[in-house]
């Protein structure tokens, strides 16, 4: 036996020991359940057979029947609770086997290299992660998904015993096959474990307890339902404290086992396309935060996103020089090419990272309209720096700001802003007041935004957020709150860039890893930051004047708002 096998070996063993440790303390749970249930039966059979007789010991066998009733009833809705909780599951997007025979086929086929159980199904996650989740929970049982059979005499059940192969979406953009069915590899060796009946049960028993925990957290229960369920998420607390050692170790032991096993399929070109998970995580991150979250706070979701991936990590390579050889690969496969559709998926999963990091709505209507990137500098970046301007503005005229000297006083100019923030009183005064009206404008126009479309509230019928919970959206929200300063420097600087297309002949535009950008001169313009902060933050207009001034920006004319 090779090292590699022992080490599994090694790994497997640990893992099972974990779970039938995990297994002990449900036990013994149910041992101290039906304690004094056996208590009671020994003395009424003493008292059949002539023993322990006498009104006291009468008294002691019906206060211990007493409490066995009461302890089992106690048990029973414990029981029920913890198994008839819904345990939360991934947002995905499914990807049935009739739409990527090919990536089907890879799985399978990777499987059967590594001598491990297929995977039931495949779905995407708007994510830089991949991972195997359990759905044989009969509330998860619902969503659409086809079986990696390995043969047509499979029995029909593996489609629900086997866990679900969860791929991050922009991994089939960015990698090539090969790469992809390398980093697969340690995540679909997993399903031998899995298979394994202690191993299984135990992750059973840890979810059932966590989901019966939220199940008792949620709110919008009255006393007479909301108490019972109180006291079972108390029991389940108690239990998952007593298991989370023994359940972590368990997991530890499961993913050391699997990569163990995974050597052998693609080791060396796993270490390589390593290197293209960590790249694509860094672009997709830029991505997100600069690129699709301005999009997304005016109302419009980039329906492109895992293909923007790959002009992001282009122009990062490009700029950092972090992605050695990228001309070599793009001769190669790309993953997506796995998916009869990729633009479909692609826009799928760009709604549903929507849904995830903004909590935008679950289907397109009214103020939440998809967007290609072709579009994306006149109907987002033109659009948000003058809906910023345009507010500024409305803000200045509540402080009674007066207007700028023009030719028509009326109209609104950059000159105004400037006069007002450098102007008497240092920047502490004026600046601190407009950023604290932007701040309150930006709330008020926030709260009175039409209700996002989560559970419960208008999503589709297919959402995949519907077996997440009633949770708040956006449940993994990007950014925290921006601060006044911030806010007003941003306004601002949308200012400048109005006043600098309106009067200077520069142009909207987009950048994969910075998001909206001003080209003048067809040039990408990135040193506006710090002038706008001189004069926020000190109240100094020279060095924007010194930059308007390089681009021929007229401050005194107007510039056209939303």
């Amino acid at each position: 036996m090779s090292g590699t096998d022992v080490g599994e070996e090694l790994g497997a063993r640990a893992a099972q020991a974990r779970a039938l440790a995990l297994l002990r303390i449900r036990s013994r749970a149910l041992a101290v359940a039906i304690l004094p249930a056996a208590v009671a039966v020994v003395l009424f059979a003493a008292d059949a057979q002539g023993h322990l007789a006498g009104p006291a010991w009468d008294a002691v066998r019906w206060t211990v029947l007493g409490v066995a009733v009461v302890v089992l009833l106690v048990t029973v809705l414990v029981a029920v609770s913890v198994a008839r909780a819904r345990p939360a599951m991934s947002p995905t997007v499914p990807v049935p086997e009739e739409g990527a025979p090919d990536l089907y086929r890879l799985v399978r086929d990777l499987a059967d290299r590594l001598d491990v159980p297929a995977p039931s199904a495949v779905a995407l996650t708007p994510d830089c992660d991949s991972w195997l989740e359990d759905r044989t929970h009969r509330a998860l049982r619902k969503g659409p998904g086809a079986a990696l059979r390995k043969g047509p005499e499979a029995p029909a059940e593996a489609a629900v015993t086997a866990p679900v192969l969860v791929i991050g979406s922009p991994f089939l953009w960015w990698m090539r096959v090969a790469e992809l069915r390398a980093v697969l590899a340690p995540v679909v060796a997993g399903t031998g474990p899995s298979a394994h009946p202690d191993i299984a049960a135990a992750r059973r028993f840890v979810r059932g307890l966590d989901a019966a925990i939220a199940d008792a957290a949620a709110s919008g229960r009255g006393p007479v339902r909301g108490a019972p369920l109180a006291f079972a998420g108390w029991v389940a607390r108690l239990l998952l404290r007593a298991c989370r050692g023994h359940a972590a170790e368990m997991e530890r032991c499961v993913a050391a086992a699997a990569s163990m096993r995974a050597q052998t399929v693609d080791y060396g070109l796993r270490i390589a396309a390593q290197e293209q998970v960590g790249l694509a995580y860094a672009g997709w991150d830029r991505l997100l935060t600069r690129v699709a979250l301005p999009a997304w706070r005016m109302g419009r979701w980039p329906s492109r996103l895992d293909a923007g991936v790959v002009s992001a990590l282009t122009e990062l390579s490009r700029r950092d020089r972090l992605a050695d050889g990228f001309a070599l690969r793009l001769g190669e496969r790309p993953a997506c090419d796995l998916l009869e559709e990729p633009g479909a998926a692609d826009e799928a999963a760009s709604l549903l990272a929507a849904r995830l990091f903004h909590g935008g709505p679950a289907e397109s209507g009214p103020g939440w309209a998809p967007v290609d990137w072709q579009q994306y500098p006149d109907e987002v970046v033109d659009r948000k720096w003058r809906s910023e301007a345009a507010r500024l503005h409305r803000v200045l005229d509540t402080l009674g700001v007066p207007r700028a000297s023009a030719a028509d006083p009326a109209v609104p100019t950059l000159a105004r802003v400037m006069e007002h923030l450098s102007g008497p009183g240092g920047p502490g005064g004026p600046g601190e007041a407009l950023a604290a009206g932007i701040g309150a404008a930006v709330a008020r126009e926030e709260a009175g935004a039409p209700e996002q479309g989560g559970p419960g509230h208008g999503g589709a019928a297919d959402d995949p957020l519907d077996l997440w919970g009633p949770g708040p959206l956006p449940l993994f929200p990007l950014q925290p709150p921006r601060t006044g300063t911030e806010l007003l420097a941003d306004h601002v600087a949308a200012m400048v860039c109005c006043a600098a297309v309106d009067t200077a002949g520069a142009a909207p535009g987009l950048d994969w890893l910075d998001g909206p950008a001003l080209l003048v001169g067809g040039e990408r313009r990135a040193d506006l930051a710090a002038p706008v902060l001189s004069l926020v933050e000190d109240g100094d207009p020279d060095p924007l004047l010194n930059w308007l001034a390089e681009v021929g920006v007229r401050s005194d004319k107007p510039v056209r708002l939303v």
